[in-house]
């Protein structure tokens, strides 16, 4: 992004931390601050974690971690080790920190390995070991989807091979994460299919995970099997919200009138926000906008 002034990047943060504006707004501000960058950008961001919104506060952490700046692993590290913030915030902190990669995480993350919260606790286990593959010599490889992802790829290319590792619940989620990242990377129907599986894993970190990578791959093949798992009031929330994400990141014929289903008082906020958020996915895929860009103009 070319330069921006110190005073738009204060009247985006003001926006993002504005509960008055509607939620669509902040996150596009969200996202506006995480493409800026920087030290004034990286503030307003944090500022954010006193919202209310646990969806909120959770992209504010995953946005940190894409960010990959070490000067946010203090918060970080304080929103991990709260435990009166919500799992799900937690976890994207986790995640972040793992992202990020700097060493003086790893004490914090192997005492929250043991957390109560399983979701948590396998968040952090999966930081544990993308930093000791950090200093093993390990290096992001940018995919095709731009992320910093809690995982890298495996060179393996068969997708059935690939499937039996995602499935197989007796291996380090670590190396499951690998096989689901690889089949990301392939994006093929077939691929798309052995994801979809991932579905019906016994975690719900593992589930929002093939949830969120189905949601970068952006297959209509992936919409009924993404829709099923929104449909089912018995899935954990996070699990919910992130199909619903994915829903309006592939933003097919249809999607918009499932994800209208769950705006109701009675869904979980969690779930009722990210449909919320999703519609406006779909609306941005189908306008001439640039990615976000138009906070700029919001927060003028």
């Amino acid at each position: 992004m070319s330069a921006v002034s110190e005073e738009h990047v204060a009247a985006v943060g003001r926006l993002l931390n504005n509960p008055e504006r509607p939620l669509k707004e902040r996150f596009r501000a969200l996202f506006t601050l995480k493409n800026i960058g920087g030290p004034t950008a990286l503030q307003w961001i944090i500022k954010a974690f006193d919202d209310k919104s646990a969806l909120l506060k959770h992209e504010v952490a995953y946005c940190l971690g894409q960010l990959q700046d070490p000067r946010a692993t203090p918060i970080l590290l304080d929103i991990l080790k709260d435990p009166n913030r919500e799992a799900i915030v937690r976890h994207e902190a986790a995640e972040a920190l793992g992202a990020i990669g700097t060493e003086e995480a790893l004490s914090v993350l192997e005492e929250y390995s043991r957390d109560p919260v399983e979701e948590v606790a396998e968040t952090c286990q999966l930081a544990i070991y993308r930093l000791n593959w950090i200093k093993e010599g390990g290096k992001d490889d940018k995919s095709v989807h731009l992320s910093v992802d809690p995982a890298p790829p495996l060179q393996e290319t068969d997708t059935d091979k690939l499937q039996a590792l995602l499935m197989d619940e007796s291996l380090p989620m670590f190396h499951r994460y690998r096989a689901m990242f690889s089949l990301r990377n392939k994006g093929d129907a077939a691929s798309v299919k052995a994801l979809t599986c991932g579905l019906t894993s016994s975690s719900a970190l593992f589930k929002h995970e093939v949830a969120f990578v189905l949601g970068q791959v952006a297959s209509p093949a992936a919409v009924q099997a993404l829709t099923d798992c929104l449909a089912d009031v018995a899935e954990n929330p996070m699990v919910r919200h992130e199909c619903a994400e994915a829903l309006g990141g592939i933003g097919t014929e249809g999607v918009e009138e499932e994800l209208a289903k769950y705006l109701g008082e009675e869904v979980p906020d969690l779930v009722r926000e990210s449909c919320i958020i999703a519609l406006d996915m779909v609306d941005y895929a189908n306008s001439e906008e640039f990615q976000y860009a138009n906070a700029l103009s919001l927060a003028a």
